[in-house]
């Protein structure tokens, strides 16, 4: 089961809503993955389209317990070539199919010419767990999340403009940043950031996919660290074999073109030290004098010997 999955099956899984919050969440669902058709006689059905049957037992469920609407329940076989059989929650004429759309806000009627609405219903946005519970349906009707081991990426598919607008509006109350584009004929709103994910998660009430998700960001996190002393360890080593190697070769060339008497006692102590210990740390190497001196004093008489042995390659040119 895919991760988006998981999240779903558990968000099916909640219980104890009020018939408000059960028409915001419908209401969504609906909107998104909802197909009105127009039969004999303007028969009108409405039918909810899904491949997850949790989605299709709960849509059915919510109409059945605060809305007495007994749907039908179908099952085909995809033609895709995933083989997923689809699920679709129907509502004819004969269920009251015109009423429990105008009360979900999906039609809407003047002068007796009925169309699709494409709002958010104003009582949603008033109300904090309606708009939750519609943030929930419109995951479910059109919404997946990526696999968080991999990327993260939270969209909802919906097919209006407008609507998407408004949808990334409601979301964005809550501190979030959700965006939208144009994919093909969709308006898909989204989200990338792993902590706005996590929020998003929390609002519609995936608790437990929310701490999966959090241990995945945490050991990627932990990993990312890793990596990062690695290289900087790694640099870090071989700036400092680097150094080494120069400075040996500087001791060198000073020690065969006018020999270490030459050199002030400080110069010839520490360029004796690195000749006999070429891998040792700038800190060890003033451990070994007497008195001992410090990782910066090495350096600064290290750093005078280099700039001896340059004159003289100068002088050789």
């Amino acid at each position: 089961m895919s991760f988006s999955a998981k999240v779903k099956s558990e968000v099916c899984r909640i219980g104890e809503l009020t018939r408000n919050e059960a028409k915001a969440e419908l209401s969504a669902v609906m909107k998104v993955s909802g197909t009105l058709s127009l039969g004999g006689n303007k028969q009108l059905s409405f039918r909810v389209t899904t491949e997850n049957p949790s989605i299709a037992r709960r849509v059915f469920k919510l109409l059945k317990q605060y809305f007495n609407v007994h749907t039908k329940l179908l099952v085909k076989k995809s033609n895709s070539f995933k083989k997923n059989n689809i699920y679709m929650v129907v509502i004819t004429e004969e269920m009251g199919v015109r009423s429990i759309l105008k009360e979900m806000g999906v039609l809407s009627s003047d002068e007796g010419i009925i169309s699709l609405d494409y709002g958010i219903p104003k009582e949603v946005k008033e109300d904090e767990e309606c708009k939750k519970a519609y943030i929930r349906g419109t995951f479910l009707g059109g919404g997946s999340i990526s696999n968080p081991e991999k990327n993260y990426h939270l969209e909802f598919v919906t097919h209006n403009t407008d609507y998407a607008e408004d949808f990334s509006r409601l979301i964005n109350t809550y501190g979030l940043s959700s965006k939208v584009i144009q994919r093909k004929g969709s308006y898909i709103v989204y989200l990338k950031e792993g902590e706005q994910i996590v929020d998003l998660l929390n609002i519609i009430g995936a608790h437990s996919s929310l701490l999966e998700l959090e241990n995945v960001r945490i050991m990627k996190e932990m990993r990312n660290n890793v990596n990062r002393l690695v290289n900087c360890e790694t640099a870090n080593l071989s700036k400092t074999v680097n150094a080494a190697i120069r400075q040996v070769e500087s001791i060198r060339l000073i020690q065969k073109e006018i020999g270490f008497q030459r050199l002030p006692k400080n110069l010839r102590d520490i360029a004796e030290l690195r000749l006999a210990y070429p891998d040792e740390s700038l800190k060890e190497l003033g451990e070994f004098l007497n008195p001992p001196v410090g990782k910066s004093g090495v350096n600064h008489r290290l750093r005078k010997i280099e700039k001896i042995a340059e004159e003289l390659r100068k002088e050789g040119r």
